[in-house]
């Protein structure tokens, strides 16, 4: 049977445990936070449902697993069509390709393009695999659900293979203004078949906007509709504010949907994580290892888009200049490394070791050492009883998509707690979330006057600030952003109306 929605998503839904028989489990995601429960839920949603990924093998033509299987769990019966990849090709397509071409433009990093060792002929195969598994599982009255930038070929390859069917992309990074994305020497393929689409998704109005711009330079597209931005979405004054939102382009006769819907975090569950029990006791426990000092968090991977280089070297220069705060104030950094094998990231973590070492060596004593560093996941709901202890989160990415943690660390704070979030101008979340003490990490004053702010900020102002810092977390929720996009699915399906197609 064919399928009304196919996610295809880079990454299984779900978790496979290998155990010491050999056997594998396919085990359905422990924590209903995160991108995979959330795409999972909306596919749930809208009926009979399948999901297109890779998986490893070492010989494609003859996989040791079944391509296309069918699960059953707590958000209903879907199927799985498992793309068997070589180690190379995923080296190729998603290691290099993406994540040192790619990656470094989206995020405004031109110095760490690397275009040298791009195979571009893997980078169609994988996509073009992806789209013939899609159009394989989708029924002729569907939608095919594109999910980020390793993908951005699969919507124009579809479309060459079923051309009636109903295409949606989601781009979940920054989308880069025309100067930077056209530094890709294979951008007008790419932004063609992203105009394929029926939809376009980004999180917030400047991504948008930047892809209608690449889009104009690049062909003959043009937007036909836009509207004032919302609310809720225009600090005055922001780095990635936007007045106006694009609404409509067309293409070739085609008409393209600009939808600007950013994701959230799971409210309810963040909510009732930060109240049970053994999260209670790690909070007690955490204050009392604090006593009268005041702590501040950091969250994010290890990458040079985080800014975590920027975040110790601005706590030291805090400790250099205000000797009194001398076991007084300590920095968790947590900097989780991914498993990616590639120098930039080895080198953003020895920096990191050796900025802590340095901190510590300085300035600790064996009482007090002023920077814990932790380089592993931790689990959620420990994270979330340091969210509560701490006084500060400061998350002040050069550049980040969206960015949950900010919002995690609002949501933690249970009735009754407070605390000052300083963040980043240049995360997608700074122009969604309201009360935060705006910083712009490129600014050594603006980073030590935020963190100075931060840390003198009287009871009243926290509890005042964080009230609005929790409304505006939980206005931008898993929840609403499923709404939005299932009634988006739905408006795709329904008979052409005023003209949209």
């Amino acid at each position: 049977m064919k399928s009304d929605l196919v996610v295809v998503y880079h990454r299984q839904p779900y978790e496979e445990v290998e155990h010491e028989d050999g056997t594998v489990e396919l085990r359905e995601n422990r924590s209903p936070n995160g991108i995979v429960p959330t795409l999972k839920g909306v596919m749930g949603r809208m009926g009979n449902g399948a999901w297109v990924a890779w998986k490893h093998a070492e010989d494609p033509a003859n996989p040791s697993f079944d391509r296309v299987i069918e699960i059953d769990d707590s958000y209903g019966k879907y199927k799985v069509s498992r793309l068997p990849l070589t180690k190379e090709q995923v080296s190729s397509f998603y290691h290099v390709t993406s994540k040192e071409a790619f990656w470094p433009i989206l995020h405004g990093f031109k110095e760490k393009y690397n275009y040298d060792p791009v195979d571009w002929s893997t980078f169609r195969e994988v996509n073009w695999a992806f789209a013939e598994a899609a159009a394989n599982e989708v029924s002729d009255n569907g939608v095919v659900w594109v999910h980020d930038y390793n993908l951005w070929l699969v919507p124009g390859y579809l479309r060459q293979i079923k051309p009636d069917v109903k295409i949606a992309f989601f781009h979940h990074t920054p989308f880069p203004s025309a100067d930077m994305f056209n530094v890709l020497p294979w951008r007008e393929e790419i932004i063609r078949s992203l105009l394929a689409c029926d939809s376009v998704g980004f999180h917030i109005p400047r991504y948008a906007q930047n892809f209608a711009s690449v889009a104009h330079s690049l062909t003959r597209a043009r937007t036909i509709s836009d509207e004032h931005t919302a609310d809720t979405m225009t600090p005055r004054g922001a780095a990635l504010s936007e007045r106006f939102t694009p609404t409509l382009m067309e293409h070739r006769g085609r008409k393209i949907r600009i939808e600007v819907n950013p994701v959230g975090v799971n409210v309810d569950y963040l909510s009732d994580l930060a109240e049970a029990p053994e999260v209670e006791e790690k909070v007690r426990a955490i204050r009392d290892w604090m006593g009268e000092g005041q702590l501040v968090v950091s969250v994010s991977r290890t990458d040079y888009t985080k800014g975590n280089i920027e975040q110790l070297e601005t706590f030291e220069r805090l400790l250099n200049r205000r000797p009194e705060l001398h076991g007084k104030v300590r920095l968790m950094l947590v900097s989780v490394g991914a498993n990616r094998n590639m120098t930039a990231y080895e080198e953003v973590q020895q920096k990191i070791e050796e900025l802590t070492g340095r901190i510590n060596g300085t300035h600790g004593t064996f009482e007090w050492q002023p920077v814990s560093l932790i380089s592993t996941a931790i689990p959620l709901a420990e994270l979330v009883a340091y969210y509560r202890a701490a006084d500060v989160a400061s998350i002040t990415p050069l550049a980040d998509g969206l960015n949950l943690v900010a919002a995690e660390y609002c949501l933690a704070k249970a009735t009754g707690d407070d605390g000052a979030l300083i963040l980043s101008e240049f995360a997608g979340c700074a122009v969604l979330l309201n009360g935060a003490i705006p910083v712009n990490p490129f600014s050594h004053a603006s980073m030590d006057r935020a963190l100075d702010q931060a840390l003198a900020m009287g009871p009243e102002e926290r509890a005042s600030r964080m009230v609005e810092l929790r409304q505006s977390a939980k206005r931008w929720s898993i929840a609403a952003w499923s709404d939005r996009m299932t009634r988006h699915f739905r408006e795709l399906l329904a008979p052409p109306q005023d003209g949209l197609s």
